[in-house]
């Protein structure tokens, strides 16, 4: 195994040539594309005119839910720029109680979102973006793999054994984090190329490593930028090359504290998350071993039955052929992102918090598992590697994706068509406020950017754990008009804001805990007593103008 290793970094340039990459892409492309189909089956049979999501129940709306902020976002940046604004700000949320917010999320996949947004329109290019997320994750993988001396078969197993990663499907149904885990392999990738080759490749390594605090993934940071330096540590002991991964590091250390000065500072999550949260979200012991995915999806970390004994194989594999310090490597990232997920069921967890302040942001601490997913698919590469037969390739492929097969995808709706939001988007200048109003923590405020992309506009609403406190504040101060709270001073209120329209929306009081029946009706009969006009409906979703 040592000789066939070192055997392939030697011919490490054929192993990552042109003549092996054409051959490879297509079949990698294929087989991740099909990962995906896997992964969102059978929601994918609806996927014509539903995102591929997890999300409640509609009644007549979009269904509330993660996608839409994400979908929201990228469409934002190719939004900006056929207006020629700044890509990088959102200039319709929280308006105008603050500057225009950094759309960190679109950071780095808004510009290829653009041209499937325009093509395929808001459901078909998430749906297409999900898809891609899986190829996109598997063939980067496969391409670390590969450039790490394995062979093509070996390759497209840890691929797969990646990309079916359940924790990152669970993540890939609305959250940024498992579309950016792909960045993880890519960094490594960036380290083994330099390693063999031109060092302009740690551009890559460190261009991987930014992008992760710069789409706001800080919690996955704080696991990535160790890991990149250990994995130079142990690959390499050239100087000039150490020096490089370690400048890409700094970098995005650097990249990770300007946005905590410029987004979570004055936000509401600047003092950090209490204990107790990350209690709420901890996992279970018993979440290790089930597959089940109508739970949390934040607490979904089961890793396989027969995908860790493949990974045990590979590390006995590497240890037995001499290379400890990979072996070693490998195991750390699999074990220690897997047992802080379990949080404060791991009793040092809060010697952790107490001790290490960047601990105290995240909420979630199973936020640096797909740490672990790629150490458990790069030790499934090595114990296939050991395989010659291609049928014992194909017999494994079909292993892993049944092993890792979780069912976690909805056929979420979307929004419909809707006259109201066609009227406003042709009524003149004027902020817009959404009733109900949620706080900006709460994923029901989601629905409302489902709207957005129809008739954008600005208003004080938005949806963001890291919202300005002004805007917390504000909308905290505007929710006594979800059940007719509408007063004389609160009216006037809005209109200092420019707020000149308002919609009420019924199915998003069915989604919440307020009274559809009443509450509903009650706003509508207040907006009416202070001169506010009906000027559309249609569905669950009226349209006053002040």
């Amino acid at each position: 195994m040592a000789v066939r290793l070192r055997r392939a970094a030697e011919r490490g340039r054929a192993a990552v040539g042109r003549t092996a990459l054409v051959q490879l892409v297509p079949l990698a492309l294929a087989l991740y594309l099909a990962a995906g189909a896997l992964a969102t089956w059978p929601a994918l049979e609806d996927a014509d005119d539903r995102y591929l999501a997890r999300a409640a129940p509609p009644f007549g709306e979009p269904a509330a839910g993660d996608h839409l902020q994400l979908g929201y976002n990228l469409w934002l940046v190719g939004h900006q720029l056929g207006r020629g604004d700044a890509p990088w700000r959102d200039p319709y949320s929280f308006q105008p109680v603050v500057d225009p917010p950094l759309n960190l999320q679109g950071w780095l996949f808004g510009l290829p979102f653009w041209p499937l947004h325009a093509a395929l329109g808001a459901v078909g290019a998430w749906n297409a973006f999900v898809l891609l997320s899986y190829a996109l994750a598997g063939g980067i993988a496969c391409a670390w793999l590969r450039a790490l001396g394995l062979g093509r078969g070996a390759a497209l197993v840890g691929g797969l054994a990646f990309a079916l990663a359940p924790y990152r499907v669970a993540q890939s149904t609305g959250h940024l984090l498992g579309p950016i885990s792909a960045l993880l392999p890519l960094a490594l990738l960036g380290v083994e190329l330099a390693r063999r080759g031109s060092r302009a490749w740690l551009l890559l390594a460190a261009a991987a490593l930014a992008s992760i605090p710069l789409s706001g993934q800080l919690h996955l940071a704080l696991g990535a930028i160790p890991l990149v330096l250990a994995y130079a540590l142990v690959r390499t002991r050239d100087r000039g090359l150490l020096i490089g991964v370690g400048a890409g590091a700094l970098a995005a250390a650097i990249a990770g504290v300007l946005v905590r000065e410029t987004v979570i500072e004055g936000s509401v999550a600047e003092g950090g998350r209490p204990l107790t949260s990350v209690t709420e979200y901890s996992a279970e012991w018993s979440d290790l071993v089930s597959r089940d995915g109508y739970g949390r999806l934040e607490e979904l970390v089961f890793v396989g039955w027969a995908t860790p004994v493949l990974a045990l194989a590979g590390l006995v594999l590497l240890v037995r052929t001499g290379r400890i310090a990979l072996a070693g490597l490998l195991a750390v990232a699999a074990v220690v992102p897997i047992l802080l997920a379990l949080g404060t069921n791991l009793p040092t967890y809060e010697l952790l918090y107490d001790a290490l302040p960047p601990f105290r942001f995240p909420r979630v601490p199973e936020r640096l598992m797909p740490i672990a997913c790629l150490a458990l698919a790069a030790l499934v590469a090595v114990t296939a590697d050991r395989l010659r037969a291609r049928a014992a390739i194909v017999a494994l492929v079909a292993l892993i994706a049944l092993d890792l097969r979780v069912d976690v995808y909805q056929a979420a709706a979307a929004a419909p068509d809707n006259d109201a939001y066609a009227a406003l988007a042709d009524r003149p200048a004027g902020l817009h406020l959404e009733l109900p109003v949620f706080q900006p923590e709460s994923h029901f405020a989601s629905a409302y950017l489902a709207y957005r992309q129809e008739a954008p506009r600005g208003g004080p609403a938005g949806y963001s754990t890291t919202a300005p406190l002004r805007a917390n504040g504000l909308a905290r101060r505007l929710r006594q008009l979800n059940c007719g709270g509408l007063t004389a001073n609160t009216d006037a209120l809005l209109g200092r804001l420019g707020v000149r329209y308002a919609t009420v929306h019924r199915g998003l009081y069915a989604q919440s805990p307020y009274d559809q029946e009443r509450c509903a009706s009650v706003a509508a009969r207040a907006l009416e007593r202070h001169g506010w006009r009906r000027r559309a409906e249609d569905g669950p979703v009226t349209l006053y103008e002040r």
